[in-house]
């Protein structure tokens, strides 16, 4: 009898038009064939073969036995696999356990486990693809009224998406041998940075030390009142996170162990063109002011010239699309995600977003549907988001400026959903709405002493910043020292760590 004929052949016209799926039932059997040969094989492989990866379903069972077997450090054979298959039907309609051993029977699939592997791999997204477009043609097909077209839209391309990951049937449940091996990376992420931190880079040492960088699947909302700086830091730290993967990519060190990323920035507020003003600014140290006016010497042009060459290869990514729905941000992030791996998303600012449409009767919903969605977003691409966000004009009745977590405008969910809270705070800003007027010649002394003063605590606290991290699920909560040169729209961190003098 042919190895062919040894096969189930299940009805497999689900495909359009009667056709039969992508599958290669002989490629499958030699496979197994291999693996029950030599166990060693399932190590060596380009892909990981999962059980669902197969067509034929008692190809799926054996696959299945073999890496419980294997995991359990067995040595899997046919011998060891007989009593799991006596009692199977279907194993029965091929003349029994027999089976088994003619998989192995003349060992063709040692020649190419690795191909054998790609093409069972291979095939097995081709299947899905066809699913989906089956659910593309379904969905299109279906004119009722609560039908959106661009709901339509957004499942197929969230369904791609998952294709081109190759997930090929969706989230799985971890062991925790899976798990604990991912925590192990991080822990040594975070040995090889010198025991600093383990995630993505903010260029900023002091919230590096404070948050261990930013980590994968975490929401980060970073929260201010206005003029507080929050958009420069973003900015900051999207530029920051995009050059270190640059350095890093021309130093040779691989994209997997850069502490760099490449950064998606959607700016709902500010144009693309602003927010390069902003970085260039930032990065020659020329003040935005004297850059929008064009106020600019021969030197200051030629300095704005050669950092601008020099950045032509930053993967930082504007997208300034204005009034996006929280469904158009994630089909635009999952978009960049497969373009150009993006390891970073900022979104400026959370309520800029909008809904569905279906939660817009009420804000506090949408804001909530929204949060939901960014973090959605961060564990679907596995990446960190940075979403900024407003705070209630509550801060400004209270004596005491500092935010808290009360604070976050519209919707307890915001806090709820957030891996981690940041606010940014300068007293500066509060403390010079405060400045009186500056004395003359004929000024009273009690005038005099009162400006002295005022100047006094002006020079403690001129270009001194403070990050309140107020909520952090991994560690500690505290402030963060920080310099900003408002001139520049530049955060960097302090070389001396005195938090007393920060207004916090």
């Amino acid at each position: 009898m042919a190895d062919e004929d040894l096969l189930i052949r299940p009805d497999a016209t689900d495909a359009p038009q009667g056709r039969t799926l992508p599958n290669n039932l002989e490629a499958e059997a030699a496979f197994l064939g291999a693996v029950l040969i030599d166990n060693s094989v399932i190590e060596e492989l380009p892909v990981t073969i999962r059980p669902e990866h197969f067509f034929e379903p008692l190809h799926q069972r054996i696959y299945d036995r073999i890496l419980t077997l294997v995991d359990r450090n067995a040595v899997v054979t046919p011998v060891t696999l007989k009593p799991y298959f006596e009692t199977d039907e279907a194993m029965k309609e091929l003349g029994g356990i027999t089976y088994l051993a003619q998989l192995t029977a003349d060992g063709q699939g040692l020649l190419a486990p690795r191909e054998l592997a790609q093409q069972i791999y291979d095939l097995a997204l081709l299947r899905q693809l066809v699913s989906v477009g089956r659910g593309l043609v379904e969905g299109a097909l279906d004119t009722s009224e609560e039908v959106d077209p661009m709901d339509r839209i957004e499942q197929a391309e969230a369904d791609l998406y998952s294709v081109a990951e190759g997930a090929v049937s969706g989230s799985e449940a971890l062991s925790f041998k899976s798990a604990s091996l991912g925590a192990l990376k991080l822990v040594e992420a975070a040995l090889n940075s010198g025991g600093k931190f383990s995630g993505k880079t903010t260029g900023l040492a002091t919230i590096n030390e404070k948050t261990s960088g930013l980590h994968n699947s975490d929401l980060v909302i970073l929260a201010g009142r206005p003029a507080m700086g929050k958009t420069s830091l973003a900015t900051n730290i999207a530029f920051n996170c995009a050059r270190r993967l640059m350095a890093d990519l021309r130093d040779g060190i691989d994209r997997e162990t850069s502490q760099g990323a490449a950064v998606a920035f959607f700016s709902l507020e500010m144009s693309a063109d602003q927010l390069a003003t902003r970085i260039l600014a930032e990065q020659t140290e020329i003040s935005s002011e004297l850059l929008r006016s064009g106020q600019l010497s021969k030197e200051e042009f030629q300095k704005l010239s050669y950092a601008s060459q020099e950045l032509t290869e930053l993967p930082l990514f504007i997208d300034d699309t204005p009034a996006l729905t929280i469904a158009a941000l994630r089909t635009r992030a999952r978009r960049l995600k497969r373009k150009h791996d993006i390891g970073l998303v900022v979104v400026d600012y959370l309520q800029l977003l909008q809904g569905s449409g279906r939660a817009n009767d009420n804000r506090v919903n949408e804001i909530s549907e929204i949060s939901r969605g960014l973090k959605t977003l961060a564990k679907e691409l596995g990446v960190p988001v940075i979403a900024l966000s407003q705070l209630s004009r509550q801060v400004e009745n209270r004596e005491d400026k500092r935010p808290q977590l009360s604070d976050l405008r519209e919707s307890g969910s915001i806090e709820q959903d957030a891996d981690m809270v940041w606010f940014i705070y300068r007293a500066e800003y509060y403390h010079d709405a405060l400045r009186p007027d500056e004395p003359d010649g004929s000024s009273s002394p009690e005038v005099i002493e009162k400006y002295d003063a005022w100047m006094q605590k002006h020079l403690e606290l001129v270009n001194k910043a403070t990050l309140i991290v107020a909520k952090q699920r991994h560690g500690s909560t505290g402030n963060v020292p920080l310099h900003f040169q408002s001139e520049f729209t530049k955060f960097t961190s302090p070389e001396r760590r005195d938090y007393s003098d920060y207004g916090a």
